[in-house]
């Protein structure tokens, strides 16, 4: 029987299987961040134990920082605390350390692929749930505990069991006004938020072959939003292209290898998943949530579904949203365009070039907060910082900023916010908050009409 892209990726990193236990994997490439290693390393200093790798661990501060003044102290006294702590801890063990104020500091799965730390057929770990961004690259990535951080920091393996396998296959192009935000938030709306649970997610099909690498990243980093443990998509000439010639991906002789590896990276025609799914693309609409759950979702163009159920009922009541009626006209108080799902520069082109010639609503404050300090400098050399400033929008710096508000951008007690994050959990922006998620090209559609808006409406598509 043949092999899934899965299994040949994650067999080939399996050190030791542990009888009746977990197995034990080999990381190729450790994340890190200020909020889950601080404790990580403690554990370190407490069993006397240095980094076992240091060279296979890079950081990056994101989550706590600030996304204007970086160039001042950070006023939050714990978020000051845990991004020193950061710097002094890399340091300490010979840890490459992207700090405020470095031209590649940002979100630190935006920042690994943009560098060419993220490979194909790597196994890739970050104490953050959306390390399944990395799959884009045919790479198994996933997110772990602050313990499991100090597992890895202390011995480069990890004890995993084996998630279980499935495909979800989507065939066909994209509408108009239809992108991969769209793509994934309608998988997961017919999965539900839990849908994936305890499996790690295939996606194939030429809707995803056709899609940039940057749209490929943002499906699989809501992977995790269907509760499933990672998502990945086989490598081929678009990721080697991506790669290629970025400053930590291989090069001259090293480079013809690895791609020949890599072209043998991908599922095999007689290989066996444990769940399949197939969707057509031509069903798919531009998407908003409406719940308090990545998977209440629709079309925006939809009227909100009815259920008895009394979790579904507390999430419309939280939401201000009413069953049986669309969203579209509700007013929007802010809109959010960035984080690790929607912070590249594919996505601030998308929203720049809708707004170009157009001035934002009175009645919404936008945050434009890109990814890292390389998408920062793109936006301002092609000029989409201009185009923002005479719609009245500005361009902060980077950060995961309100995605899930650890930081100063928090979106205020029973606001509105049209947000291209990943998750819209009740005070995920801030307390009290209410995010709706959708792609960049929707939230432009909002940050210029001042409510729910369909994109394809607003800018003629």
């Amino acid at each position: 029987m043949g092999k899934t892209l899965f299994d040949k990726v994650w067999d080939a990193h399996v050190v030791e299987n542990i009888e009746d236990g977990p197995q034990v994997l080999y990381i190729d490439k450790h994340l890190i961040h200020e909020v889950t290693s601080p404790v990580a390393f403690l554990g370190l200093d407490r069993r006397g134990i240095k980094v076992f790798r240091p060279e296979n661990t890079v950081a990056t501060p994101d989550h706590n920082v600030p996304t204007i003044n970086q160039d001042k102290p950070i006023a939050d006294e714990l978020s000051r605390m845990q991004v020193d702590k950061l710097t002094e801890n890399t340091k300490k063990h010979g840890i490459t350390l992207y700090g405020l104020g470095h031209p590649n500091q940002g979100v630190v799965h935006v920042v690994g692929p943009e560098l060419g730390h993220t490979q194909p057929g790597m196994t890739v770990v970050c104490g953050d749930s959306h390390t399944a961004t990395h799959g884009a690259f045919g790479a198994v990535a996933f997110g772990i505990g602050t313990s499991e951080v100090e597992m890895v920091l202390a011995s480069q393996c990890i004890m995993q069991p084996k998630p279980k396998k499935m495909r979800i296959t989507v065939s066909g192009k994209l509408k108009a006004g239809v992108t991969p935000k769209d793509v994934v938030l309608y998988i997961i709306s017919k999965l539900t938020a839990s849908g994936g649970t305890g499996y790690f997610i295939e996606y194939a099909g030429d809707t995803f072959t056709s899609m940039t690498m940057e749209g490929r990243m943002t499906v699989c980093n809501m992977s995790i939003e269907c509760g499933a443990r990672g998502g990945l998509i086989a490598p081929d000439e678009t990721t080697f292209e991506y790669v290629k010639g970025r400053e930590f991906a291989p090069k001259g002789e090293e480079w013809n290898k690895k791609v020949e590896y890599w072209k043998t990276l991908y599922t095999d025609s007689d290989a066996v998943f444990d769940m399949e799914y197939t969707f057509d693309a031509a069903d798919i609409k531009p998407q908003i949530t409406f719940g308090t759950n990545p998977g209440m979702g629709m079309g925006i163009d939809e009227i909100v579904p009815d259920e008895q159920d009394i979790t579904y009922k507390k999430a419309l009541d939280y939401m201000k949203v009413q069953a049986g009626k669309p969203v579209l006209g509700m007013p929007v108080d802010y809109v959010f365009v960035g984080s690790c799902t929607n912070g590249r520069i594919e996505d601030f082109r998308a929203f720049a070039n809708a707004v170009k010639g157009k001035q934002k609503a009175d009645n919404v404050v936008v945050w434009i907060v890109p990814g890292s300090g390389q998408v920062e400098k793109q936006i301002k050399a092609e000029g989409l910082d201009k185009i923002l400033n005479e719609a009245g929008i500005e361009l902060r710096q980077p950060g995961c900023s309100a995605c899930l508000a650890m930081n100063d951008d928090k979106v205020p007690a029973g606001k509105l916010a049209v947000a291209t994050s990943n998750r819209n959990f009740e005070g995920r922006q801030g307390p009290g908050s209410r995010t709706m998620l959708a792609s960049p090209l929707t939230a432009a559609a909002a940050a210029i009409t001042g409510k729910v808006s369909d994109p394809r409406e607003v800018f003629g598509l």
